[in-house]
């Protein structure tokens, strides 16, 4: 049986308009930017900050955030943080709840390779899982998870926090690493309050908390406000997208990826099809009522998604309206997804292809 070839590989050098599509394209100049730019404010403010690279799954990127003075890296599966340890990174933390005897064999396994693994947990059933996965020998540093608001996983109070860490600390195996959030947007006040109860409790009891962990692209610029957080985790700042615009965090101009796309219909005057659906955009809304902005047409309306084709309403686009064969650059509205949808990413600088990278942690979810 003869199987089809797979799309042709961008080239270096050659030009993004002539690349097949849909394929997602990151702008080199604005990816150094927002490293740069979130990097300088983490250091004004005498915070460590620890990139989670869910983003972007891509080792070269993350290497270029520590050089920048990121302090480590945020992982969120065991399998994402085997990839980056196998890349030369030692600094990896965890941020989910892990169970299970074969997600320990790894676990422990991957303990006993980098010398920086710390994970996190909200519950006895975990520590104690953990507990009976790990050694004395080679210890795992574990912290508690906490829910400041946020509305996910976390313990649910301060003395909920200090009991769980000090179940921890008396815990074979296992080291009390600290405390960390994943909170909602603009509830600065509400997390220091949590934080500082939770840390007077431990020192009340002789419980040191090395790790004081706060999170998100959301709360990033306002870290600050968070004085007892001794690091920040973020992750989608390094690309942006159409969520982290609206949220006043960056601009659509800072946007470093782009979904290129071709128009292969134009059914009806009002209405084109694109090549790229569900498996190139993702269907994720995040609050919009479209699946992403068409740079070159922002009153166009991709109005829905099935899997291989985007439909687009243009009936607000006054004057040139794109015709079959044209391409468009699209900001999709979550950019973590899209990296997780492609094998390779494009990079570019002023229009032309600079290098391609396997997304190497792509698929890696358990």
């Amino acid at each position: 049986m003869t199987y089809p070839l797979p799309a042709p590989r961008p080239q270096v050098g050659q030009p993004i308009r002539d690349l097949s599509t849909p394929l997602p394209l990151i702008d080199e100049t604005k990816l150094e930017a927002n490293i740069a730019r979130v990097q300088s404010y983490m250091d004004g403010h005498g915070i460590a900050f620890r990139p989670h690279i869910k983003t972007h799954k891509i080792p070269a990127i993350a290497a270029r955030q520590v050089a920048a003075g990121a302090k480590g890296i945020n992982c969120q599966k065991i399998t994402e943080a085997e990839v980056f340890a196998d890349a030369g990174f030692e600094d990896l933390l965890i941020t989910f709840n892990i169970l299970g005897s074969e997600k320990h064999k790894r676990l422990v396994d991957l303990n006993t390779r980098i010398s920086g693994l710390k994970v996190v947990a909200d519950s006895e059933i975990t520590v104690r899982g953990l507990s009976c996965a790990f050694s004395q020998s080679r210890p795992l540093t574990v912290l508690v998870e906490c829910d400041t608001g946020g509305g996910r996983c976390g313990v649910q109070s301060p003395e909920a926090a200090i009991a769980l860490a000090e179940m921890i600390a008396a815990a074979p195996g296992l080291t009390f690493g600290g405390i960390l959030t994943y909170p909602k947007a603009d509830s600065e006040d509400a997390v220091e309050a949590f934080f500082a109860a939770t840390i007077a409790g431990l020192s009340a009891r002789g419980i040191p908390c090395p790790i004081v962990s706060n999170g998100g692209t959301p709360s990033l610029f306002s870290a600050h406000k968070v004085t007892t957080a001794t690091e920040h985790r973020a992750g989608t700042y390094v690309y942006n997208d159409r969520a982290m615009a609206r949220s006043g965090h960056c601009s659509l101009d800072d946007c470093a990826m782009h979904i290129l796309a071709t128009v292969v219909s134009r059914p009806t005057p009002d209405r084109a099809i694109l090549d790229a659906g569900s498996k190139a955009l993702t269907s994720d809304l995040l609050g919009f009522s479209d699946y992403g902005m068409i740079v070159d047409y922002p009153e166009a309306v991709i109005s829905g998604l099935s899997e291989e084709h985007g439909t687009v309403d243009l009936s607000k686009v006054s004057g040139r309206r794109p015709e079959i064969g044209d391409k468009v650059r699209i900001i999709p509205n979550h950019t973590c997804v899209v990296s997780n949808l492609f094998g390779i990413m494009t990079f570019h600088r002023d229009g032309f292809v600079t290098r391609v990278e396997e997304v190497a942690a792509r698929g890696l979810v358990w």
